[in-house]
């Protein structure tokens, strides 16, 4: 099974960007989107952002993301 996960764009080099998800950076490839910018949300899978997403978009998944997380969190 594969999971992309939903993350802003924080800075951009090149084809390369430095991304960010709850306070965590990482680099990863534009070179599947070179159109996204800063401030965007990419799925990110394996290194790579796939697919630019609406904020509003990727705001909700990262909020199902949070919810499921803090339901673990209390098992």
């Amino acid at each position: 099974m594969c999971l992309a996960i939903p993350v802003r764009i924080k800075s951009i080099n090149g084809i390369e960007a430095e991304v960010e998800i709850g306070g965590i950076t990482r680099k990863t490839s534009l070179m599947l989107t070179p159109e996204a910018k800063v401030g965007d949300y990419v799925l990110l899978h394996a290194g790579y952002a796939i697919s630019i997403l609406d904020r509003i978009q990727a705001e909700e998944t990262l909020a199902l993301f949070a919810e499921m997380s803090q339901v673990l969190e209390n098992k």
